[in-house]
């Protein structure tokens, strides 16, 4: 008999499962994959932003060493649909075609325009080259204020407009109404640039046909296998019961493997011409021109209050980047970020516009956290010039609006109820932390004395939206599915245990956190759980993994799958013992008789007698097995307090990160380290973003910083240590109390960084950094304002 197990699992520090794998390489990568007759794809990409397509003549690549086939976007069109987007996020909402490949006109520099097949990857790429394209450039579309011009060019000409869609909410009382009974108004403008993902793991996939039966399987680098084989059966017309698709182990996603891409749909097509297997794998500079881009917005705040610095109302327009085309959930990432711009804060009114504009640049889309690190900076920047407006410390100011723990429920201006939360704890242990008090006094002296190396200290206490949630709040949203996740348990007749889960992990550890749960609910050793996912045959049903769902929904339809397996045991075992099921015991994996303790079988003992059903309950079916598809009741609502504080040397731009403290509250806690090292990745992501990275684009529209020699993507001896800690209040929504961590770190850590470097330098007249906050962008600021002019750069 297996012993069982008498230490809870959840909360305890397990080493990941997972990493003995991944660490010594023995790991199948979809670039890995090789299968007998393997053809390689190459695709042609648009060196232009924008052009009509006049002539494409891929014959030439015929000819090439170990070519087998060469597509023009003309050849593949019959037969390939419009790449989905399935959030529209008004009824009104301009929805372009998205073409896979390009047949008439490219639209970004990157549009797929020809596609090389042949029995090696470097054959394929080499006879890229031989492609021969006429092009008539038309007129790029950047500048997203230039683009709503009545005489702008226009991207997509046979939509008349480069205005994709206008979404309004309002909510709590009259904004204007609001704003005539403040004391004072700010207004600031902040930039949201775009960023490029930066997954270690390139994106690939590979189709295998079985020509016998009409089935393809597709392995891919993807977050979504569950929408990815539905969205490819309608892209290509492949009946959605004859297409597999697997997502091996994928090595990080960020939201950029959250999509349905052109390539998977053209790897599936090309298979279906051939009748044979084929796979693309992109390089890392295809990557930075094909993959989707994160943030690119333009954020116009105004914020009201009274001079005690109470908050009274919030109003923010953006023009969102949308890119050429509307990807998966392309139109809705700002409109997730619209419920988070009012934060932690009490306030009367809000109002939010957001209008989504079509540029001849890359595709934007998901980028961890979408839409709420938006909401998050500009709320935390506009937070702190408030407080410099007023004379008040900046923690001091969030003291004065924010919810108080006593309130939870609470019900804010967006409309969203956050079930629970303790902003005074969390910011209480970060100051405790950081040594606030002292910091500020080294701060005064160093002023005082006009030191060279300026010292500057940022705040941002944030909270977001996690566990994309439930079905009816997303149809009210206009997302094209629901908020539900599936998981099932079964109980092998050794009594080892497979979970099977609807989430497909790309590094979060799923498996080694859905073991811990499935272990204390069945009372079975973490050892003797596996965990199966990412394929859609091994796992039929899930909604897979995106804004830190995986495990407060995930998770919790785990854990009560885990329950529905311990009460169908629990009717065998009653049957067995010759008791009341109502007299029975559950504790550590054995059903034990009240008072008749030697009255016992274990958990394991039930499955093994379920599947000999040589005794069983009548009427019963023998098998323990169970499964359970959850739908969240609510968003869960993380939050935390950041502090940073910097070092801006005046006299060359350099700002050093001295210290970062972060304490985050993420609900109950399954695996500390786990929840650590995401925080962790989340900070750096976020301080990437305020210090090093960009996309930038030439007036043509060409993306100059194509290739990690362009755009700088910190590595560990660019990031500072971080001191971390949390505090934990519950969530109510879900049985595990669990609230999400993926996103924490990202969201809350780039406005704490640049606040930082703002605060630094206010002292010399500086206002605004324009981020990234790179050497030369802070030394302008400093010049500027030496020079009397607006001290903003």
């Amino acid at each position: 008999m297996t012993d069982q197990v008498t230490e809870r699992e959840v909360g305890r520090s397990r080493a990941r499962k997972e990493d003995a794998r991944l660490v010594t390489g023995q790991t199948n990568w979809t670039d890995n994959i090789s299968v007998n007759g393997l053809l390689h794809l190459a695709i042609l990409r648009s060196p232009m932003a924008h052009a009509r397509i006049d002539r494409v003549d891929v014959a030439p690549a015929r000819e090439r060493p170990g070519v087998v086939a060469a597509f023009s976007g003309r050849d593949l069109a019959e037969g390939l649909g419009s790449l989905p987007c399935a959030w529209p996020v008004t009824e009104d909402i301009v929805l372009p075609d998205h073409p896979p490949i390009a047949v008439d006109e490219v639209r970004y520099a990157g549009d797929p325009v020809a596609v090389v097949v042949a029995r090696d990857r470097y054959a394929a790429a080499d006879a890229l080259e031989a492609v021969e394209v006429d092009y008539t450039p038309l007129p790029p579309v950047l500048d997203l204020e230039a683009a709503l011009a009545e005489d702008a060019p226009l991207v997509h000409a046979d939509k008349g407009t480069n205005r994709c869609y206008v979404w309004p909410l309002a909510t709590g009382e009259d904004y204007a109404s609001v704003r005539q009974r403040a004391d004072v108004v700010l207004k600031r403008r902040y930039v949201q640039q775009r960023l490029i993902p930066n997954a270690m793991e390139p994106r690939a996939v590979v189709v295998t046909p079985l020509a016998a039966s009409g089935e393809y399987t597709v392995y891919s680098a993807t977050q979504i296998p569950h929408i990815l084989r539905i969205m490819l059966s309608m892209v290509t017309g492949v009946p959605e019961h004859k297409l597999r698709v697997i997502a091996p182990d994928v090595g990080g996603g960020f939201g950029s493997k959250l999509q349905v891409y052109g390539e998977e749909a053209l790897a599936l097509a090309v298979a279906q011409r051939l009748g044979r297997p084929v796979k693309w794998t992109e390089s890392r500079s295809e990557g930075y021109l094909a993959t989707h881009h994160g943030r690119g917005m333009i954020q116009d705040i105004e914020i009201a209050a009274t001079d005690e610095g109470k908050l009274l109302g919030l109003k923010v327009d953006l023009l969102a980047d949308m890119g050429a085309y509307l990807m998966l959930v392309t139109p809705g990432i700002p409109i997730l970020g619209a419920f988070m711009y009012p934060a932690i804060y009490k306030m009367d009114a809000y109002d939010f516009t957001c209008t989504g504009v079509f540029t001849t640049r890359t595709p934007t889309d998901a980028y961890r956290g979408a839409g709420r690190p938006e909401a998050t900076y500009a709320i935390e920047r506009i937070m702190d010039e408030l407080a410099v407006e007023l004379g008040l410390d900046p923690i001091e100011l969030r003291r004065r609006n924010w919810i108080r723990h006593e309130e939870f429920p609470y019900t804010a201006v967006a409309g969203l109820t956050y079930d629970s939360g303790n902003y005074e704890a969390a910011t209480d242990k970060a100051l405790a932390l950081f040594g606030y008090d002292a910091l500020r006094s080294e701060q005064q002296k160093r002023n005082e004395h006009g030191d060279v190396v300026r010292l500057g200290i940022g705040v941002s206490t944030y909270t977001e939206m996690c566990g994309l949630a439930p079905s009816r709040v997303l149809r009210d949203l206009r997302y094209g599915a629901g908020g539900w996740e599936a998981a099932s348990i079964r109980m092998l007749p050794t009594g080892k245990v497979e979970v099977v889960t609807g989430t497909s992990p790309h590094g979060q550890g799923h498996v080694t956190c859905w073991s811990q749960i499935a272990s204390d609910v069945l009372g079975v050793p973490f050892e003797d759980v596996e965990v199966l996912h990412g394929d859609t045959k091994a796992a039929p049903q899930g909604m897979d993994t995106y804004g830190s769902r995986s495990l407060v929904v995930g998770g919790t339809a785990v854990h009560h799958a885990a329950q529905k397996v311990v009460e169908k045991a629990r009717k065998v075992a009653a049957h067995l013992l010759e008791a009341s099921e109502h007299d029975l015991e559950f504790t550590h994996g054995v059903f034990s008789v009240k008072g008749s303790p030697e009255a016992r079988k274990t958990i394991q003992e039930i499955a093994f007698e379920t599947f000999s059903s040589h005794d069983l309950p009548d009427g019963m079916e023998p098998t323990i097995n169970a499964e359970h598809l959850v739908d969240p009741e609510n968003f869960s609502y993380p939050h935390g307090t950041h502090l940073c504080a910097v070092e801006v040397d005046t006299e060359t731009g350099r700002t050093t990160i001295r210290s970062y403290v972060c304490v985050d509250d993420v609900g109950r806690v399954i695996n500390p380290m786990i929840v650590e090292g995401q925080v962790h990745g989340g900070v750096a992501q976020g301080i990437a973003q305020a210090l090093y990275e960009e996309a930038v684009y030439d007036d043509e529209g060409n993306l100059v910083s194509g290739t990690m020699a362009d755009y700088l993507v910190p590595s560990a001896a660019d990031l500072p240590e971080f001191v971390t800690g949390r505090t934990e209040t519950p969530a109510t929504s879900n049985p595990l109390g669990a609230k999400g961590v993926g996103e924490a770190g990202t969201i809350a850590s780039t406005p704490a960084v640049v606040n930082a470097i703002v605060d630094a330098l206010r002292p010399l007249g500086v206002t605004e950094v324009a981020m990234p906050c790179t050497p030369q962008r802070v030394w302008e600021a400093i010049e500027q304002a030496r020079s009397g002019k607006d001290g903003s750069a």
